[in-house]
């Protein structure tokens, strides 16, 4: 499983930040444009791509590897 992907705030505009790097992978003009990012890359590497808001705040999160909790016991 790959490392998480992160949408957050960066400069005049937004950046997906790889789980653990201290710079950006990306950077977009958009929220959207970045989210969208995010996800494809997450899907590539069956992570999960987490939407951070403007505050920093958590807003939304997908996840594209394994999950558990859909795991029959």
């Amino acid at each position: 499983m790959g490392k998480n992907q992160h949408v957050v705030v960066h400069d005049n505009g937004w950046a997906v930040r790889t789980e653990g790097a201290s710079a950006p992978t990306l950077t977009f003009k958009t929220q959207g444009e970045a989210w969208e990012k995010a996800k494809s890359i997450a899907r590539k590497e069956r992570s999960e791509a987490l939407l951070h808001g403007k505050d920093g705040h958590l807003r939304e999160r997908n996840f594209y590897g394994h999950d558990p909790r859909r795991t029959r016991v």
